[in-house]
């Protein structure tokens, strides 16, 4: 199957739904050059709402969470610990902030490691999956088993929401 770009309906979907279906999708990015980077995703993490205290907008609206309130397909991109940039797409209806962490493609096994490899920073924060020309998400067909697990890295949300099993991971146990 031809790798079809994946539109806005797709992520005008909860949280919960858009993050296991982005396992297995292609990341696609253009270099400046005209290089093309790919990467299938292959772990996930959904945030969803002011209520999730592990999600950046339970803080409330500030000028860094402003783009999880904005339309589905937005490309939401922070660092992380000072030095990572970590990227993530906003999903669901505007002014109900919420999103989908990419944590780990195929080949990089980490959100940073990721970001790294597709050469991601700030640059493209706030531009949209939907029509950027430089980085989109494709869809070719591939279908995954999935496993799901305990998001990570965020103990300071407290019991409930850090073991929320709202991870997804493509499972190649088997």
């Amino acid at each position: 199957m031809q790798p079809i770009r994946l539109n806005e309906a797709f992520f005008h979907r909860d949280c919960l739904e858009v993050a296991p279906d982005l396992v297995g999708k292609l990341l696609l990015r253009r270099l400046p050059d005209g290089t093309i980077l790919q990467e299938r995703i292959a772990e996930t993490e959904a945030y969803r709402g002011e209520e999730d205290l592990a999600c950046h907008a339970s803080k409330g609206r500030t000028p860094r969470t402003e783009l999880l309130y904005r339309e589905s397909g937005v490309i939401y991109i922070y660092l992380c610990y000072g030095m990572h940039w970590l990227m993530n797409v906003i999903t669901g209806e505007p002014e109900q902030p919420q999103g989908v962490l990419f944590r780990a493609g195929e080949i990089h096994n980490g959100p940073a490691k990721l970001t790294k490899y597709l050469q991601i920073d700030k640059a493209l924060n706030g531009d949209s999956f939907v029509t950027c020309p430089d980085l989109w998400i494709a869809d070719d067909g591939f279908r995954p088993e999935l496993r799901t697990d305990v998001r990570v890295g965020i103990d300071y949300a407290g019991e409930h929401w850090k073991n929320m099993p709202w991870r997804w991971i493509a499972d190649v146990r088997k």
